[in-house]
């Protein structure tokens, strides 16, 4: 596969580095530990998921599949089951998806994107039956920040589409092969953390960082304040020559169908004619469940009430205001379409 790599050459491999060896360290813990989180019992999260659902009013209704039970848990699982933040959260995800529209997304809309290979998902899960994307950041795009962006949101959509129930989260694998600072825009990362957090809360389960540079370092510094406490302990760091990390490996993958770019035994890599076959199947799978949503035209134009999505029931609770939210997408205080647009019943919506 022709790939155009950024202008410095691989840095693959940098396990030596003593600025790293704590990250590297901690990176097998995480795994083992996962992220802390408040516990509660089945019981005492229905009544969570209820009162959030209160908060939320008749917006439940308009949105049954972003107000599940699963979704809500969701959002309160990433705001450590603070009712009032998880109801701010999801009506911050309801008025984002009014105005983003990301159910819209085709692949004609994103294939130029795809066809370099920097993001795909691939065609095999993790030991935990986790859907599995593969990042690879050197891949250099000639698109511009929102058409990655879009491609991004394209690839979430299409991950919870093919998400089995059972399983909400996806990993991430990143290969630093070849990557260096010019590698990566800050605004883009800012972005992509921003909308996997706000909108796709819980949806990451681990992202494996494999053989990032000594360069990624200052990188990595610029990155942390822009993720939640929840998200950078999910970053795995993974070095070839590290024993430790051969084991992590091992353990998340079956190595007979990992690719070889870590570690596996997998020579195929990234077929954009087959992936491209496979992602407009899922479009029209994706259009079947939305036709089936919403059958009449007349859904399309009914109006939505602006004022279901603020109101009392936003007190300051130290989160993000919506402005601080969707700064990226608009400049509006309100909903500019006010039209509601249908979305299939999927349980895994978002």
């Amino acid at each position: 596969m022709a790939n155009h790599l950024c202008d410095e050459g691989s840095m693959h491999g940098n396990a030596t580095q003593l600025d790293w060896e704590l990250e590297r360290k901690m990176s097998f813990k995480k795994l083992k530990a996962g992220a802390a989180e408040k516990s509660l019992s089945a019981e005492e999260q229905q009544v969570k998921i209820g009162d959030v659902k209160k908060i939320i009013g008749p917006i439940v209704e308009k949105f049954p599949a972003l107000c599940s039970n699963a979704s809500v848990l969701r959002y309160l699982r990433a705001r450590n089951y603070n009712v009032k933040k998880a109801a701010k959260m999801l009506k911050g995800t309801i008025k984002w998806r009014l105005e983003y529209k990301p159910e819209k997304i085709q692949w004609e809309d994103v294939a130029q994107e795809a066809k370099i290979g920097r993001i795909y998902r691939a065609d095999y899960l993790d030991k935990q039956g986790r859907m599995v994307f593969v990042i690879r950041p050197a891949v250099q795009s000639t698109s511009t920040s929102a058409e990655q962006i879009k491609y991004l949101v394209y690839c979430l959509e299409n991950a919870i589409m093919n998400t089995s129930p059972t399983q909400e989260q996806m990993v991430w694998l990143i290969d630093f092969h070849g990557w260096s600072k010019s590698c990566m825009s800050l605004k883009v990362t800012r972005e992509t953390a921003q909308i996997l957090q706000a909108h796709y809360p819980e949806r990451l389960g681990v992202a494996i960082f494999y053989n990032p540079p000594k360069v990624f370092e200052s990188f990595w510094t610029m990155v942390k304040p822009f993720l939640e406490l929840k998200t950078y302990k999910k970053a795995v760091f993974v070095y070839t020559d590290n024993p430790r990390s051969r084991m992590i490996m091992e353990e998340m993958f079956d190595m007979d169908k990992l690719e070889s770019y870590f570690g596996g035994k997998n020579a195929v890599g990234f077929n954009y004619e087959a992936y491209a076959v496979k992602m407009k199947e899922d479009d029209k799978k994706i259009a079947q469940a939305f036709d089936s949503c919403c059958p009449s035209p007349s859904c399309f134009n009914s109006k939505f009430d602006e004022s279901l999505l603020s109101g009392n029931n936003d007190s300051d609770d130290g989160t993000l205001s919506d402005e601080g939210v969707y700064s990226k997408f608009d400049n509006d205080d309100g909903i500019t379409q006010g039209k509601m647009p249908c979305s299939p019943h999927q349980p895994n919506t978002a």
